[in-house]
């Protein structure tokens, strides 16, 4: 093995997080563009100088731009256990250590994956693309168009995990997502998901504000639901959400104390699935889902969507890059048409102060 190999270099990720060419690069380093080709592929180990003069035009460290030796990294784990072997996998590196996560449902924005497992004792020695793969947890409908928008502006990739906002913010909270989406406080309460983040998560942190979004009941027309309050009342087979949800919340202000449902979706589209299906007539979710599932909508809040990170991932160029896409006009005007969500300090990021 090469000592070119056995570097950890982020020359490229974090060239395409500042939305370079190679070329571009090249000339704000003083090197040849083959050169930096050469670098990048890993095919020629830089001189110092030019370690330096790579450094100097992507704004970081040598060290943050080689890591030191992969032979001292820790062994690849998977973020939680395979249901079965066979497995197929994407891979991505999160705080240091490099997570296999199975595949699973849910919105992939061109995402393939990135091997597959026979075994569990047939772990791969790295993975190529680890590095420049961003990890989002999240309940968001229209995630999926993120992570497309992503690829696109940054070159990097992203993993979209669909997880209620509890459930996304304990897996920032263990170190397996980069990014958790939240939604866990109505519009006016003050401070927004501050509060929420705050008490799930020790650290200090961040939210990017994606949008406000409008949260109610979905139902099929021929239940002529008027009112939230009707709804509730009425002798009908709800769908429920999970403990952690965004949506529980609104779901059980609107239930009080009458018995929580039997059957309980885990994401927004789950729920209009269920009630598509005939086997639910009513369930709380985001207005996009309902009016992608053909049913009625009866809105009953509105809610900030946020994008959470800990403060010591700022510099990440993977979450740099996010934060331009979130506040890129391409972006903005995309949320404007979608159905329930609005633009209302869209791209703006509030520090979160750990206790």
């Amino acid at each position: 093995m090469s000592l070119a190999e056995t570097v950890d270099n982020r020359v490229k990720p974090l060239r395409q997080a500042r939305g370079w060419s190679q070329a571009e690069l090249a000339e704000a380093a003083g090197l040849s563009r083959t050169g930096v080709s050469a670098i990048e592929g890993q095919r020629l180990v830089p001189s110092v100088a030019a370690a330096l003069a790579l450094g100097k035009a992507l704004g970081c460290t040598v060290e943050e731009l080689f890591g030191g030796s992969r032979a001292d990294s820790r062994p690849l784990r998977f973020a939680w256990p395979p249901v079965a072997f066979p497995c197929r996998y994407w891979g991505a590196e999160v705080a240091g250590q490099t997570w296999l996560y199975p595949v699973e449902c849910g919105p992939r924005g061109g995402l393939g994956h990135d091997g597959r497992l026979e075994h569990a004792a047939a772990l791969p020695a790295a993975l190529e693309r680890a590095s420049e793969t961003l990890v989002l947890a999240s309940c968001d409908p229209a995630a999926a168009l993120l992570a497309a928008l992503y690829r696109r502006r940054s070159g990097l990739r992203m993993l979209v995990l669909t997880r209620s906002s509890g459930e996304a913010l304990d897996l920032l909270q263990q170190g397996l997502v980069h990014v958790a989406g939240v939604h866990l406080a109505a519009s006016d309460q003050q401070r927004g998901n501050l509060a929420a983040v705050r008490q799930r998560f020790p650290g200090d942190a961040a939210l990017l504000r994606v949008a406000v979004w409008e949260e109610g009941l979905a139902f099929q027309p021929a239940a002529r639901l008027k009112t939230a309050g009707g709804a509730a009342r009425a002798k009908l087979r709800w769908i429920g959400r999970n403990a952690g949800a965004g949506a529980r919340r609104c779901q059980d202000e609107l239930l009080g104390r009458r018995p929580a449902p039997r059957h309980v979706a885990r994401d927004h589209r789950g729920v209009v699935e269920a009630i598509r299906s005939g086997w639910a007539d009513v369930g709380v979710c985001v207005r996009l889902a309902s009016e992608e599932g053909q049913l009625q909508f009866l809105p009953v809040a509105t809610e900030p969507y946020d994008l959470c990170y800990g403060r010591d991932s700022a510099d990440d160029p993977r979450l740099a890059a996010l934060v331009r896409v979130v506040r890129s006009r391409e972006y903005r005007q995309l949320l404007s048409e979608l159905p329930g969500y609005q633009l209302h300090n869209t791209g703006d990021i509030e520090e979160v102060r750990g206790e």
